[in-house]
Parts: structure tokens; sequence; C-alpha cells
């Protein structure tokens, strides 16, 4: 693959793009066969091959423009006037002699030799921008020219300052252009780093602690774990992992062959989809992370055979009704703040929710219900009806605890969580969303 096209398929992911090797070997057969004489045919042809769908066809376009710009990089040369050429050409370094000469062609294959002589494609962050606009300024040779201007300048001569001047004039606008360049470079490969070091920020932060200007880039995220989790948990099992052998099918199925095992049958285990009652704090330190972990779990409705939530400050109700009326987003800000549902958002009491849930819904819980319960578990020094959490351990399948608070506080203060405990077939922190994913991996 030619140093062109393996550079702009690393514009082409560093934009997001994702671009498979068998991908890049179609682009590469694209290339021999067209070149790159024709700019339109190009585009069309590696657009056919590299982008999939509309979305990534419109970042494709805008990635090929940037990349095969029509732009000239130098498209004025400076002010020649009154030169000197009484000084020979091999004194006045290679870079100098272009400028005098307004050679803004080989200056910019100038330019194009030195990126790939500091491999520019490797910019990653911010902070590097100025490092390979020196050390591209070094390979087109900078320092060589800075030197002949100063022995110019020291040689008092005034027909050589006014080569100084030139020079320096032509330096000046050609290090602005080598700056722009370097800019160009790094939107072009830059963005994947930049964005996978702020989705690994936004994946292991604390949910309370993230400004709501990152939301949507939080919704972007859950997208694609959502997905990752229906790719995993709807993909066949392979035939190789077939379990024990059934000896009593075996010997019935191949009576014809007088008991030969000709044709083996094996112990499946049958993963049934979970029924889940979800019973959740939304009061306002934990109503954020609330707020997320049901956007995930209602995203995987398909994985789960029934999910009943239910929502609870000082007392509990019902809210499987507001995602019957509304859309999911809608659904979840209503939540957060109780409207349409006679919740009363008070002071958190988890004994009266404890009590309003058995009273209510106990005959629901089956030996096939996982219950979920997401809260930090302080009662305000109430009653923590652990006795009531018992009953609901007995008759449920699995009884989850998601705590937002780190496992040191448990316990403190007015938090009941380590009464809560004993009554837990799981109990884990959550508050981040590396958490909600491993929770979901459980549960399906």
């Amino acid at each position: 693959m030619d140093s062109v096209l393996g550079n702009f398929i690393l514009a082409l992911r560093g934009s997001g793009i994702r671009v498979s090797v068998s991908e890049s070997i179609d682009a590469m057969h694209v290339t021999d066969l067209i070149g790159y004489g024709d700019r339109e045919m190009l585009k069309v042809a590696l657009s056919a091959t590299l982008a999939k769908t509309l979305a990534e066809k419109e970042i494709f376009n805008a990635t090929f423009d940037r990349f095969f710009s029509t732009d000239v990089p130098f498209d004025h040369a400076c002010d020649l006037e009154g030169a000197t050429e009484e000084r020979g050409d091999e004194e006045i370094p290679l870079i100098g002699r272009m400028i005098l000469s307004g050679n803004m062609a080989g200056l910019a294959v100038a330019m194009s030799q030195a990126a790939l002589s500091v491999d520019i494609t490797g910019i990653q962050f911010f902070t590097q921008k100025g490092i390979y606009v020196r050390r591209l300024m070094q390979q087109m040779g900078f320092d060589e020219l800075n030197d002949f201007i100063r022995t110019l300048r020291r040689g008092g001569d005034e027909e050589e300052a006014r080569l100084a001047n030139i020079l320096e004039q032509g330096r000046e606008d050609l290090s602005d252009r080598v700056r722009n360049f370097v800019e160009r470079q790094y939107d072009l490969y830059a963005g994947s780093a930049a964005e996978g070091m702020i989705e690994s920020y936004l994946k292991n932060a604390r949910l309370t602690n993230i400004e709501q200007h990152h939301y949507q880039q939080i919704r972007i995220i859950i997208r694609k774990m959502v997905k990752n989790l229906r790719d995993l948990h709807t993909r066949r099992k392979k035939g190789a992992k077939r379990g024990q052998l059934d000896f009593k099918k075996t010997m019935r199925s191949n009576i014809s062959y007088q008991g030969l095992p000709f044709d083996t049958r094996w112990k499946m285990k049958k993963i049934d989809r979970p029924k889940v009652m979800v019973i959740c704090d939304v009061s306002r330190s934990v109503s954020t992370i609330v707020r997320f972990f049901l956007l995930i779990l209602y995203s995987l409705n398909e994985l789960i055979e029934k999910i009943d939530t239910f929502i609870f400050c000082s007392n509990l109700v019902d809210a499987g009704s507001v995602f019957e009326k509304y859309d999911l987003e809608e659904a979840l800000v209503r939540l957060q703040t109780g409207t349409g549902l006679d919740i009363w958002m008070g002071r958190t009491d988890y004994g009266q929710s404890l009590r309003d849930f058995w009273e209510g819904w106990a005959g629901s819980l089956t030996r096939k219900t996982t219950v979920i319960i997401l809260g930090d578990a302080r009662n305000n020094f109430g009653d923590p009806e652990v006795g009531t959490l018992k009953k609901m351990q007995e008759r449920c399948k699995r009884l989850i605890w998601l705590n937002p608070e780190t496992p040191s506080l448990w316990g403190s203060g007015d938090s009941e969580m380590k009464r809560y405990l004993p009554f837990c077939h799981i109990a884990r922190e959550c508050n981040t969303l590396n958490h909600l994913e491993k929770v979901m991996h459980s549960l399906l």
C-alpha cells in the first residue's frame, strides 16, 4: 500500500470511520486501477469502498476534501524586487534559493518530504503541535537559513541587508504556513486519540461529577455499549461448547445402531431471558445514576423478558406507565422529577418504600424474578425494614443492590447498607459507566 493511501486511511480512522484490513486492500486495488489523476472519480470509488453508512459518507467527504486539498499551500511569493544576484547560489541554502526565486511548488514538495521524515501522522495531542512545527522547520533547513541571515546582517553591506530582509519576510511567511500545515494534520490524524481520551474519562468518571454538557457524549458511549452487549448476548454459542454428554438421550437415539454412539446428544444449559424488577432511589444524590442505568436497561429490552420499574424517595410508586406513555428520553426526565406520579420527594425513606413494595407488589415476585435496587441506602436514621428485604430475597431468584457510594462508606452515618448486605445475592459499587456495563453483563 502506498504511503498516500495509508495516510488517508489513518485520517479516516482518526475521524471515526472504522476501516478493516480487507477494506484497505480493496481501496489499494481501486487506486491501482484508477490512480490519483481524476480527483472526483477517486473520491467516488474510495467512498464506495470505505464508507458504509450515510453518516460515514458525510465524514468521508469532509476528510477527503481536507486530505486531498486543492489549495496550493504557498499561494504567493515574497517580494523579490531588488534581491541581489551577486552572491553565488551555492552560498545560499536551498530553502533560501526557493524563497528568492518564488518556487512555491518546490517549497510545497520540501514540506511534504519533511512531513514524511518526521512522521506527521503520529501527531495525537494538541500539545505536540509545537514539537512537530519545530521538527518540520529543522527538516526543511530553517536552521541553515537562520545562520545565513545572521551572516548577512553581520556583513553591514546595504545589498546584503536588503537580501536578509527579503529572506526574513519569506521565512516568516513560510513559518506561518508550516504551522497551518501542522494544524491541518492534527485535525486529520488526532481525532480518534482525543475522542478516545474523552471517552475513557467519561466511562471511568463518577456520573454524579460529570457536567451536563457531556451528556450527549455519554449517550453516544451508551449506544456503543448497548450495541456491544447486544452483539455479545445474542450471538450463537460455538458448536464446540456443547456441554456434558447426555448419556440417556444418546442411548435412546442410537437404538437403531445397536447402541453404538453414532448420534451423540449433549446436555445444554438453557439460558432464559431475565425478568427484572427495578427499584430506584430518585433522590438528588442518586438520580443521575438512575437516569443512565435505566437508559441502558431499556435499550436492552429485547434481551429481557419483562421490566417492571419502581421509583421511590419518601414513598414508592410504580413507574411503568411513564415508559408506556412517553419515549425513553422524556420518560427518564419525568422519573427524575416525579412529574405525573404520586411520589413525595421529601426525605429518603427506604423502610417505607420497602413496605410499599411488599404490600403492593409482593405477589409479582417469583423464582424467575431478578430484583435490582439502585440506591445509597441512606435512610435518614429511620426504620430500615430489614425484615421486608429478607422476605423479598427469599421469594425472588436474585436480589442485586447497586450502591453509588464506595464500600468504605457503607454503614457510615445514616447508611444502612451493612444491615442490608446479608440479604443481597450481589452488592456492588455502581457510579460509573464501566460499573453499569459490568452489571448488565452479570444480568444478561
